[in-house]
């Protein structure tokens, strides 16, 4: 890769998938998509179309070979030379993973989660986790939960109890109640599980749920992440700069000054 100077390489396998290996860190590999298959004419070349369209069009690198690889799985299971349409990765996008998901659906106990998450890396999905007290949930929380979700094919949001929040934040929080809280992530849908757990910091649940990468904000470093070490991966991502709950707060308090 050096000598070629590649920043990665894609190594397409058939009905094995694909294989991103970055020339820095972890190489990922992509499971088939393909449920039924007629002919195989033209998948390869959809995957480089498609993946040369999406990173054009500014999709991050692990986005675009997914969705290559959705795009040579509807290919194949067509008969002779087939082209993808948007229309047609929209309901692939549906059929994997449902429009409407009832938030109740989403929340869940570690021993239900569990089973769960068994379930999603049996059909080869990717585990990505995340946490937080998530007290007034805001645009930064959004932007923050949907470049986490982008990163796997499920997104698990670990969420602090109300006397876990009050420990960490002090006397007055949490603002809004642990069921409130998590109804509000689970209505995301970029979010596909919530749990909440009581202790300061989620390592118990991150060493139990072995998710696949997990994410932290960027004021973090990878060595401070707690949990790291039951991860396959950390993944940090910058804040929206303005955007917290403890400045909103601030700012309702002054307000009820004036």
């Amino acid at each position: 890769m050096k000598a070629h100077r590649l920043d990665s390489l894609l190594v397409t396998q058939g009905g094995d998938g694909m294989t991103l290996i970055p020339r820095h860190g972890t190489a990922r590999h992509f499971p088939a998509h393909a449920r039924e298959v007629y002919d195989v004419t033209g998948a390869g070349d959809t995957v480089i179309a498609t993946l040369a369209t999406a990173l054009g069009g500014g999709m991050e690198l692990e986005s675009a070979v997914d969705l290559a690889g959705k795009a040579a799985a509807i290919v194949v299971g067509r008969v002779g030379t087939a082209a993808v349409t948007l229309e047609d990765l929209a309901r692939w996008e549906q059929a994997e993973r449902p429009l409407f998901l009832s938030s109740a659906d989403k929340l869940m106990e570690e021993d239900r989660l569990r089973a769960r998450i068994a379930q999603w890396r049996e059909e080869g999905r990717r585990i990505v986790f995340t946490n937080g007290c998530f007290d007034i949930l805001h645009s930064g929380h959004v932007q923050y939960l949907e470049q986490a979700a982008d990163l796997g094919d499920a997104l698990v949001v670990g969420v602090n109890s109300d006397d876990s929040v009050r420990r960490l934040k002090g006397a007055g929080r949490p603002v809004n109640v642990l069921q409130d809280r998590m109804r509000l992530l689970a209505g995301l849908a970029a979010v596909d599980a919530v749990v909440a757990f009581d202790e300061d910091t989620p390592q118990r649940l991150i060493c139990e749920l072995q998710p696949d990468v997990l994410v932290k904000g960027a004021d973090y470093s990878v060595e401070e992440v707690v949990g790291r070490d039951c991860a396959g991966e950390v993944v940090l991502i910058d804040f929206v700069d303005g955007k917290s709950t403890t400045r909103i707060i601030e700012r309702m308090r002054a307000a009820g000054d004036d």
